[in-house]
Formats: C-alpha cells, sequence, structure tokens
C-alpha cells in the first residue's frame, strides 16, 4: 500500500513538474508565434494584392470568409478585395488568402495554414500552383473539376485531387462572394 502511494506522488510531482515547464515554456514562444503568424498574414496580403493598394482588415459571419480587405487603386476607388478563406482539404481545415478584382475574377491566391500531405498537397503551397486559377472567376468559371484545366495543369494536381478541390471550390466561393458585394 505504502508503494502505491510512493509512485503515486512521485508520479503527481514529476506531472506538475512537467505542466510548469510547459507553462513556462508557452509563455515564452506564444507570442512568438503569433507574430509570426501575423507576419505570414501580411506577406501573403503583399503578394497577393497585384499591386494595388491594402485596405484595412473587416470580419464577416460567413463562415468560410473570415476576413476581407479591400484594394484600392491609384484615384482610392475600390478595385476587388482579398479574402482570407476557409477550405477543407485531405488533411482538413485550410486557410486560403486570395485577390479578386470586383467582378469577381481572380487576381492571385496563396494556400496558407494547412496540414496536407507533405509532397502531394504541400505543392499547393508553391505560388505557381495557383496560375491555373488566375483570370478566373469573372466571365469564366473557376475550375473545381480536375476536367476542368488543361492537361499539364490536371497532372499537376494528380494524387492530391482532394486538396485540389478544397482550394478550388474555397476561391470559387470567394468570387461569387465578391461578386455578391457589387463592387463595394
Amino acid at each position: 500500500m505504502r508503494n502505491f502511494a510512493r509512485v503515486g506522488i512521485t508520479l503527481s510531482l514529476i506531472a506538475a513538474v512537467a505542466a510548469t515547464a510547459l507553462a513556462m515554456v508557452n509563455a515564452f514562444t506564444a507570442p512568438k508565434i503569433a507574430a509570426y503568424e501575423l507576419q505570414v498574414i501580411k506577406d501573403a496580403l503583399v503578394e497577393v494584392s497585384g499591386g494595388y493598394a491594402v485596405g484595412d482588415q473587416a470580419t464577416t459571419d460567413d463562415p468560410l470568409v473570415t476576413n476581407v480587405y479591400p484594394l484600392s487603386g491609384e484615384n482610392g476607388d475600390t478595385v476587388g478585395h482579398i479574402l482570407q478563406l476557409v477550405g477543407t482539404g485531405y488533411g482538413g481545415e485550410m486557410v486560403v488568402m486570395a485577390s479578386y478584382h470586383a467582378d469577381g475574377e481572380v487576381i492571385d491566391a496563396r494556400l496558407l495554414a494547412n496540414a496536407e500531405t507533405p509532397g502531394l498537397g504541400k505543392k499547393a503551397e508553391v505560388p505557381s500552383y495557383m496560375e491555373k486559377f488566375k483570370g478566373t472567376g469573372g466571365d469564366t468559371a473557376v475550375p473545381v473539376k480536375k476536367d476542368m484545366l488543361g492537361k499539364a495543369d490536371a497532372d499537376s494536381v494528380s494524387g492530391s485531387t482532394v486538396t485540389f478541390t478544397g482550394v478550388a471550390k474555397a476561391i470559387a466561393y470567394g468570387s461569387d462572394y465578391v461578386k455578391s458585394l457589387g463592387g463595394k
């Protein structure tokens, strides 16, 4: 009986020390992680802005559009929007940053936070992956299925169809969302 008590106390002390150490590490790293994540968002905004000025962030009630940033031309008029979108891929939830002209045409896009498969779905993080979406969404449909792509683009998404579909549906949803704003 005494042995059980001694083992129980020893394990409790070990757990308390480990929890304290973890709390200290978290207190030190949490601000650095938050700053890094904010920098990733800022970098993505610049990358997808298409050279337009990016306005202040606005949040939405839409679960698939978490943030909206207006894009302004040289005269200050709103020419489009950048949307922070939520999609679903093979690894679960993905965050996509995409920019659109006011008519819903895709300017550019980037895949940010995701848990996609290295070597397959992670290819969507490469900026050139998003080339297949540029210029779509206005007068032409955003390709949401592999058969809507040319052979080279369809081959590039082989093995990561779920990732492609998740990114494509998020971008298509964003296009429709921007169209619904009516140039505002």
